[in-house]
């Protein structure tokens, strides 16, 4: 379940890669298919104990091509010197983050020039509908904390010397997943109508014809709005 196009954002053999954020990796680990160099951070020690797991599995069966490194930490201070990486992905992270022009700068710092980012966040019209729905979307510990306005996050970007080139969306079929959780109650696992929605999920993974529509829905009712940007070199 990508979020990133990576059409949009090509990795290329011998790239420098962090995926801040990784969560359980899945941008990662379809880096991992390329030749190149990638770094997995993230502050939640059992998601990245299940991302190394996959890892594993995908080099059983000499699926990876690139060097992976996993490291525990946050994402609003990185242990790494300025300009080390080629590409960065921040998949659904600055939402939790409680100063996002800060989350940007940091990220923006690490990039060489020239290097490129991809940037996703919730769509705006999600967030105040299940703000609408549940009163405990905003206030669940881990949870996000803020409503991301594209625009205000295109214009940080651009302040912070990163130019952005090309947008897109996803996840159309998680819209009203998330809906009917906030409903029936974000902490309520044994609901039966969410458990058979995350069936349906978990069937379109692997139906193209599922991912054709979905990509359809995108359009109209997507759940993640991604803006991809490459960095400017500092004007003189």
């Amino acid at each position: 379940m990508l979020t990133i196009d990576f059409g949009k954002f090509p990795i290329r053999p011998g790239d420098r890669i962090l995926d801040a954020g990784c969560g359980e990796g899945r941008h990662l680990l379809a880096c991992s298919r390329s030749s190149c160099h990638i770094v997995g951070l993230d502050l939640n020690s059992k998601s990245l104990r299940k991302a190394r797991s996959i890892l594993e599995q995908m080099k059983r069966g000499q699926e990876v091509k690139g060097r992976v490194f996993f490291i525990q930490g946050d994402s609003l201070h990185f242990p790494f010197p300025d300009g080390v990486f080629d590409k960065v992905i921040c998949s659904e992270v600055i939402e939790h983050v409680a100063d996002e022009r800060q989350g940007v700068k940091e990220l923006c710092r690490i990039l060489t020039i020239g290097g490129k980012i991809a940037l996703s966040v919730p769509t705006l019209w999600t967030e105040h509908l299940y703000d609408l729905l549940s009163k405990e979307y905003f206030r669940t510990p881990g949870g996000h904390v803020r409503k991301v306005r594209p625009r205000s996050l295109s214009k940080i970007m651009e302040a912070e010397g990163l130019r952005p080139y090309a947008v897109g969306f996803a996840h159309a079929f998680h819209s009203p997943y998330w809906a009917l959780r906030c409903i029936v109650g974000l902490q309520d696992e044994s609901s039966r109508a969410a458990s058979l929605y995350r069936r349906f999920l978990t069937r379109a993974m692997f139906s193209p014809s599922l991912r054709r529509l979905e990509s359809f829905g995108n359009y109209f009712f997507p759940k993640s709005f991604v803006i991809y940007g490459q960095k400017r070199p500092p004007i003189p």
